[in-house]
Formats: C-alpha cells, structure tokens, sequence
C-alpha cells in the first residue's frame, strides 16, 4: 500500500511526459488539409463581416431617415412658435399703446411704446455684439484685442 494523505489521489506510476496538457488535435473534415480549413474559416468570417456591415449600414440610414423627419417636423414647430410669439407682441405693442392714450397723448403713447422697443433692442444687439467679440477672441489668431 501506498501512503498518501487524505484527500489526494494518487498520482500513477507513468511517465510525466505522458500525462502533459497537450491540446486534442481538431478533427478536419473528411478530404480537406489544414490549409482548406483556415480558407473556410477566413471566408465566413469574411461573409459574417459583410453581413455586419450591410447590417450597420441599413441601421444607420434608418436612423438618418428619422433623425431627418423629426428633425423637420421640430424645425417648423420652431417658425410656428416664432410667428405666434411674434403676433403676441404686436398684440402687446398695440394694446399697450391704446391702454397709454387715455393718460398721454395718442402720439405720446406711441413714442412710449416705440422707445422701449427700441431701448430692447439695443440692449439686445449689445449683448450680441459682447457675446460675437468673446467668440472672436476664442477663435481668433491668439493676438489680444
């Protein structure tokens, strides 16, 4: 009898070459050599990446189809909601200039209406105009104004 601890197996009396991991040979097909066999294997995972790829294409027009139509319906939403907020405030001008005429004059309430307007716009265009020279210089040649 053999003494081994408890719990191992007992390693057989062979030879160590004999029982080293070597891999399993892969069985060819019937008549072809190795070389067929990497032709195989290299011509499907040639035909699995065209699949892909036309795959990938008609997801892709597909994405562009509708990026495209929604991006068309939100473009004219966006004219829709820049003419009604532009007829509101026409509204606001004119309702602004008759609720004005009781206390100054019609032509009194008309230049009160108009120059503050005008005060907005310049204040607008001010801001711009700041916001233009910021991105100048960000994209400028890298002189200092």
């Amino acid at each position: 009898m053999h003494d081994t601890d408890p719990g191992l197996a007992r390693v057989p009396d062979s030879d160590p070459a004999d029982t080293a991991l070597t891999p399993e040979p892969v069985d060819a097909p019937e008549g072809s050599t190795g070389f067929s066999a990497l032709r195989d294997e290299v011509t499907a995972l040639v035909e699995d990446a065209r699949t892909y790829a036309e795959a990938e294409v008609a997801f892709q027009k597909t994405r562009a189809s509708l990026a495209g139509k929604h991006g068309a319906r939100a473009l004219v939403m966006l004219v829709l909601a820049l003419v009604l907020l532009h007829i509101a405030l026409i509204a606001l001008a004119v309702g602004a200039v008759i609720a004005l005429a009781p206390l100054v004059t019609i032509w009194g309430a008309i230049a009160i209406v108009v120059g503050v307007m005008l005060l907005g716009v310049a204040l607008l265009v001010r801001a711009a105009m700041a916001d233009g020279k910021l991105l100048g210089a960000m994209f400028g040649s890298g002189e200092a104004p």
